[in-house]
């Protein structure tokens, strides 16, 4: 397919006290490609509501300590969380480069500013674990994926509402 280019799938970017939150937004990749370095994350799949190939490289703007970090790959996007190699402050941006991209956008449902990380509940340095398992991560590692809940222990129960429903009144 010549001419055709590969697009940047649409990411959200989101940061908290030594922490940065990606989302790729990409529905229904089956096999991403995920490689967090300590200055890039490399993010290469097929998917979306077209089925076309996906690819980005992102330069970020300091180091990640990328043992520390992991994706975790979900229906509708891929997670992933940064562990900051400095817990300094804030980054300014998410990329090394200051230009805006178009793909490339602040999820602001995560986004705690600087001030506000007090008001999580558990501090400023609320603990990496905690955070993976607030996003449902932890426990597969890298790029694992989570055991998904089991209902067959729940037993069905009688329930005043399953009585028959009384016919109704005609006005003959």
């Amino acid at each position: 397919m010549a001419g055709d280019q590969i697009t940047p799938p649409m990411v959200t970017w989101a940061q908290r006290q030594g922490v940065v939150f990606l989302t790729i937004c990409l529905e229904d990749c089956k096999e991403p490609e995920v490689k967090i370095e300590p200055n890039s994350v490399f993010f290469k799949g097929v998917g979306g509501t077209e089925n076309k190939p996906h690819e980005v490289t992102i330069n970020l703007f300091k180091e990640v300590d990328s043992e520390k970090s992991a994706f975790f790959p979900r229906d509708r996007n891929i997670e992933l969380v940064l562990k900051k190699k400095d817990d300094g402050p804030y980054w300014p941006q998410l990329t090394k480069e200051k230009q805006k991209f178009h793909w490339l956008k602040v999820d602001f449902n995560k986004w705690r500013d600087e001030d506000d990380s007090d008001d999580e509940g558990t501090g400023q340095n609320q603990d990496l674990d905690e955070i993976m398992r607030q996003i449902g991560g932890l426990g597969g590692g890298a790029g694992g994926e989570m055991d998904k809940p089991s209902f067959d222990d729940l037993e069905a129960e009688e329930d005043s509402d399953d009585e028959g429903i009384p016919d109704l009144e005609s006005n003959e």
